[in-house]
């Protein structure tokens, strides 16, 4: 009987598509926590008390992030007068977080994007030699073990990409399309091969002295990194508990100042069938991580970019549409062309915005993703602006997207973008809720 019911549970998962792994809960919710926010003043400020509603949702938090030492080749903490123990204490706070969420697990996230060294040597040449990797990994266990950290994330600050060229249909112009955080790059490594090997064994030396104090190892590749370039999935996937795929800002305005489009699609379209999650996916369970390993993740941040008058004729708001650079600088982040998920419904509640807003996964669960836009007005001549975002519909959709392929779960990048205080509607981290629900 016990057989008979497995075949017939066999045929139905043939018959729906699915494999056997597909019908398991992810079990990773990760939840990542740039630091930065507790300097900022005002509503964007976030308090590790603010993070509470939100923890009881997470099953590892990231705290992001420390940096390195470029003359010692040392962990580093990259602000000192909150977090030592010397000053306000910070990692002491989170890591205490514990004591109320005693299943949660806190890891140091290094790296991260967030370490001002932009020339990246320091995180090329510490991994060409064995001296340099020793010191590093020997300050790194002990950094762990002095804070009671449960874990480690590396988010290697690799060079970026340099951008491709796509011809964009609408307007017939080239534009920069590349995995990049905002930025774009060109830089080019004479010694990639040592670079991709080198890092394999600091992961692997790494990982074997954080077991001996039963701590993890876990990996977040950036947007912009050259997965195929510095990173040896089948090497790394044996010394890593996860890896965490931040398969998004995929088109931004600094890279794209002059088309807006979709930043986080699941598939991908048209001419830019490679820009998007299952691509992303796909390569790595390709090179043979395992997929329970591989975690998608989901970002709480929007890109704006502004809409001109020359560029009127062209657009419908439907995109990729021709646009004149980064949008107006948000209160959260001070950067153009970058709102957090509270700044954005807050607009699209606000009446007077006159924003269009469009969810195209209401249709279809496999569209592209959620966006509003106003365009120019030739009457006032106020410019227009487009925000491609993440909306709590999007965001459920790519937790159904890791639960139905078998992955190993979701990570939010990051908390203190999503809506903290729920200022908007009085939710608090929606996107966040979003997607723990649906993975669930």
């Amino acid at each position: 009987m016990k057989q008979f019911i497995q075949i017939i549970f066999l045929g139905l998962a043939i018959r729906l598509g699915i494999s056997a792994d597909q019908t398991s809960n992810p079990d990773k919710f990760v939840c990542y926590w740039n630091s930065s926010s507790f300097i900022r003043s005002g509503p964007a400020k976030v308090n590790v008390m603010d993070l509470k509603p939100a923890l009881s949702l997470c099953t590892h938090l990231i705290y992001n992030s420390a940096g390195i030492n470029s003359k010692n080749y040392e962990v580093v903490s990259l602000k000192p007068k909150i977090e030592t123990d010397s000053s306000r204490g910070l990692y002491r706070d989170i890591v205490d977080l514990k004591k109320c969420f005693p299943t949660l697990k806190i890891y140091l996230g290094i790296g991260g994007g967030v370490d001002p060294d932009s020339n990246y040597e320091k995180y090329l040449s510490l991994v060409e030699k064995s001296q340099t990797r020793n010191k590093f990994i020997t300050s790194v266990v002990k950094f762990a073990t002095d804070f009671n950290f449960d874990g480690v994330d590396l988010a290697w600050q690799f060079p970026p990409v340099e951008s491709k060229k796509s011809e964009n249909s609408l307007t017939s112009s080239l534009v920069n399309y590349a995995k990049s955080w905002i930025g774009r790059g060109a830089f080019k490594d004479e010694k990639v091969a040592e670079h991709r090997k080198g890092f394999s064994n600091l992961v692997w030396d790494l990982n074997s002295l954080l077991k001996q104090k039963n701590k993890a190892l876990t990996l977040t590749v950036l947007p912009h990194v050259n997965v195929t370039a510095y990173y040896d999935p089948e090497i790394l996937a044996q010394s890593l508990d996860a890896i965490h795929l931040m398969a998004f800002n995929k088109a931004t305005p600094d890279v794209n100042p002059e088309t807006a489009d979709y930043p986080a699609p699941i598939y991908g379209r048209d001419n830019f069938k490679t820009q998007c999650i299952h691509n992303d996916v796909r390569y790595w369970t390709n090179q043979k991580t395992p997929k329970e390993k591989n975690v998608i993740g989901i970002p709480t941040h929007a890109f704006t970019w502004k809409l001109g008058k020359s560029d009127l004729r062209f657009n419908s708001g439907v995109p990729p549409i021709a646009a004149n650079g980064p949008g107006a600088e948000g209160v959260v982040s001070s950067i153009p062309g970058f709102l957090s998920y509270a700044e954005v419904c807050n607009r699209l509640n606000d009446k007077s915005s006159s924003l269009i807003k469009v969810d195209d996964y209401l249709n279809n669960k496999n569209s592209y993703g959620s966006y509003a836009y106003r365009l120019y007005n030739p009457k006032t001549q106020e410019d227009g602006i487009w925000i491609g975002y993440e909306s709590y519909i999007s965001a459920e959709n790519k937790a159904l997207y890791a639960k139905n392929n078998g992955l190993g779960g979701v990570a939010i990048w990051d908390l203190s973008n999503d809506d903290v205080h729920g200022t908007c509607d009085g939710n608090r981290f929606p996107i966040t809720s979003a997607a723990k629900f649906k993975l669930a």
